[in-house]
């Protein structure tokens, strides 16, 4: 029962710091998830693909109902989306298998890098506009599945690298982040898939795991996460985000450097 009570805190946290602050919840849930494992004594050789794994589970059903808000706002290029999905579903697969071949120690090094890029970017200001030609079709499909790929290595939905890259190719900030929001879906449903899949052979005696997922810490993360979400995004209109945007930079900076081993 404790187990279902940390994994819904854990969706609680999740959802409310995603819709204050727009971060995706795999900076949060992938160390969240790793400490509960430790603490249940799971092998840590698997510890990692499994927090990961399960981070992109829960993202295939944040990013839907993500995307169905943005949707109704008409914030969502859909152009540009159908363009990077042969790239993000590439990416999230091959990311997924190359996951499947290091060591959960890697794993975690190239999460804490990843978690080193996001808070430079988040003291970094606007970032100047580039070049339409970004967004030509051969080079969305290029990015997608480099954006792909890191997602899957990393457990996330693809957010702080699919925003920067629109915004850079002159997309309004409401567009980039509404389209980054639909690349979540595709990304994870591939990266799941890869994780099932090339995560059969470890040796992970669990009646929760399939593959690489975790389905108990999916089930208690989704129960609240989704409905948290909601009251994150209003807690904006009362809550100094940037201040908090800033202090919850430096709770990432620290978690990062704990992850370096």
């Amino acid at each position: 029962m404790i187990e279902w009570i940390i994994f819904a805190l854990i969706g609680v946290i999740t959802g409310i710091f995603s819709g204050l602050l727009g971060l995706g919840g795999g900076l949060i849930v992938v160390p969240s998830l790793m400490a509960v494992f430790t603490w249940q004594a799971m092998p840590e050789q698997n510890l990692m693909h499994i927090a990961i794994g399960t981070s992109l589970m829960t993202i295939t059903i944040t990013s839907l109902s993500s995307s169905y808000a943005h949707h109704k706002y008409q914030h969502i290029n859909w152009q540009l989306f159908k363009w990077m999905i042969p790239g993000l579903v590439l990416g999230g697969f091959t990311g997924a298998y190359f996951a499947s071949l290091v060591s959960s120690n890697l794993l975690q090094r190239c999460f804490a890098v990843y978690v080193f890029c996001v808070v430079i970017q988040m003291w970094i200001p606007k970032l100047p506009s580039v070049n339409t030609q970004l967004l030509d079709k051969q080079s969305l499909s290029l990015f997608g599945i480099l954006a792909g790929a890191i997602s899957a290595l990393v457990g996330i939905g693809g957010g702080s690298l699919v925003v920067p890259y629109l915004t850079m190719a002159k997309q309004t900030m409401q567009k980039a982040i509404g389209t980054s929001a639909a690349c979540g879906f595709p990304i994870s449903v591939a990266a799941v898939t890869g994780f099932i899949f090339f995560g059969q052979h470890h040796d992970v005696t669990n009646q929760w795991l399939m593959g690489q997922i975790h389905w108990q810490a999916f089930l208690g993360i989704i129960s609240t996460s989704i409905l948290c979400s909601i009251l994150g995004a209003k807690l904006t209109k009362i809550l100094p985000v940037k201040v908090l945007k800033q202090l919850f930079s430096v709770v990432l900076l620290v978690v990062a450097i704990n992850l370096i081993k």
